[in-house]
């Protein structure tokens, strides 16, 4: 009797485990189920239906983000994958955590802080303030205004302070000393994990901060911050000097500047239209300086494609090369020529090395006196081709060859676009230098067209 009872509890044991398996298994055409995609407290919105390929992307209302930013129907199945316990729901935006503040108060000191609410800070009597004394949690997840510091004078340089939802790592600024960060999980760090206090009294490095994955930088804060690095980069002087910011200038008259520019049109993006509108317009708020830069135009998905390349636009003898640069935008046909359905941002910095490697090997002197930048447009969820970041290394050699005061001679951007970023993947691809951003996180391409529409012409 009891080996009967065991045989037919095994026998149960064997089907549930079998059931489970059944229900969920893919479906033969490719298409994914309709069956337990809902969120709580919102809606969704299906980029080509339930077929093989097709994005979903949760919607929430005003002041909350999805528990899961999108999905993705792959060989009949969505993923990521979720549990039948815990659904996707709509949750309140909050702002990371300002208690990290040190040596003063923060007020109010509670658990959480949403939209809207304000904080001040006060530091105790042997330290002085710098920042913003008044925070407000902004709706985009960010708090306004700089960080607030208490820092002392005792050292070489001024406290690096603590970005709200960190932790540092280092409390003394003298000549050498590093301090490193990180954020409170699950936030992602971007700007520089690690800085170092230097000579001049300035720390190496991007001042870092702690994105969740709702949050993005706003039009106005892009506009400007790139709209400044624009400035910088394209603005002729006599001679190198410290502009307002504190940044170094350093393409002197007759220098030569190389522009790369390419746009992610993988199926998790996919606005072809978009993406060349973009290009175009970036390209005339370039023109607007006296600087005339040489291009290389690129999209890419699984594949790369060069629209134009660096070498045929410095050979070609065309007088008015931005309008063929427009013309070779409006020929290219999406359609016959780009697999979309995945992203290999490895191959398109291997494409941009390769056309770095001919520009040195064309003209060595030319090129170690040229300014490089690449400007990336990508979500960053890179599913073919390996890990990007060896390849941007490679770049920074080739440039910069170990040399410090060759660094202002290479500029890495990127803009994080779309509902689902790949930050910490992102940030690692991109220039760190003091008082300058070089990663920026948007919505959309429609964002990233609205930057560019508002950046003030100079």
């Amino acid at each position: 009797m009891i080996s009967m009872e065991c045989g037919q509890w095994l026998k149960w044991l064997i089907l549930a485990l079998i059931c489970p398996l059944t229900t969920a298994a893919p479906s033969g055409d490719g298409s994914c189920p309709e069956e337990n995609l809902s969120i709580a407290g919102g809606s969704f919105a299906l980029s080509n239906g339930y077929s093989d390929g097709s994005y979903l992307t949760y919607i929430c209302p005003d002041e909350h983000y999805p528990s899961i930013p999108s999905r993705r129907c792959q060989f009949g199945l969505w993923t990521p994958k979720t549990s039948s316990r815990k659904t996707a729901e709509c949750k309140k935006i909050t702002c990371p955590n300002p208690r990290v503040f040190e040596n003063g108060e923060v007020v109010p000191y509670q658990e959480r802080y949403y939209i809207n609410e304000v904080t001040t800070y006060l530091c105790n009597s042997v330290y002085k303030f710098r920042g913003s004394k008044v925070w407000v949690c902004q709706p985009n997840g960010k708090w306004n205004g700089s960080t607030p510091i208490c820092g002392r004078d005792s050292d070489h340089c001024p406290d690096p302070g603590v970005p709200p939802g960190s932790s540092r790592t280092g409390n003394v600024f003298n000549v050498d000393d590093e301090v490193t960060y990180h954020c409170d999980s699950p936030l992602t760090l971007i700007g520089s994990k690690l800085r170092k206090c230097q000579d001049g009294g300035q720390w190496t490095g991007t001042e870092p901060q702690c994105y969740a994955d709702f949050t993005y930088d706003t039009v106005a804060e892009v506009a400007e911050a790139f709209g400044n690095s624009l400035k910088t980069m394209l603005t002729i002087q006599q001679e190198s000097e410290d502009d307002q910011h504190g940044r170094k200038i350093c393409l002197n008259k007759g220098r030569k500047l190389d522009i790369y520019i390419a746009v992610d049109v993988s199926d998790s993006i996919n606005d072809f239209k978009k993406a060349k509108q973009i290009i175009k317009t970036l390209l005339e708020k370039i023109s607007y300086y006296e600087v005339s830069p040489s291009f290389e135009i690129l999209m890419f998905a699984t594949d790369v494609y060069r629209i134009v390349k660096m070498r045929d636009f410095k050979t070609m003898q065309v007088a008015r090369r931005l309008s063929k640069v427009f013309e070779d935008l409006d020929n290219f046909d999406n359609d016959k020529k780009l697999d979309q359905k995945s992203t290999n941002i490895a191959k398109l910095y291997l494409t941009i090395l390769e056309s770095m490697s001919v520009e040195q090997i064309m003209n060595k002197e030319d090129f170690l006196q040229t300014k490089h930048v690449v400007i990336v447009f990508t979500d960053g969820q890179a599913n073919k081709g390996g890990n990007p970041r060896p390849l941007a290394e490679q770049i920074r050699h080739l440039v910069i060859k170990n040399d410090p005061s060759r660094e202002n001679n290479l500029d890495l951007y990127v803009f994080g676009v779309g509902t689902d970023v790949n930050t910490e993947d992102l940030n690692g691809l991109v220039s760190e230098k003091e008082n300058e951003r070089h990663f920026f996180k948007l919505r959309d391409l429609n964002e990233v067209q609205k930057t560019f529409d508002s950046m003030l012409d100079v």
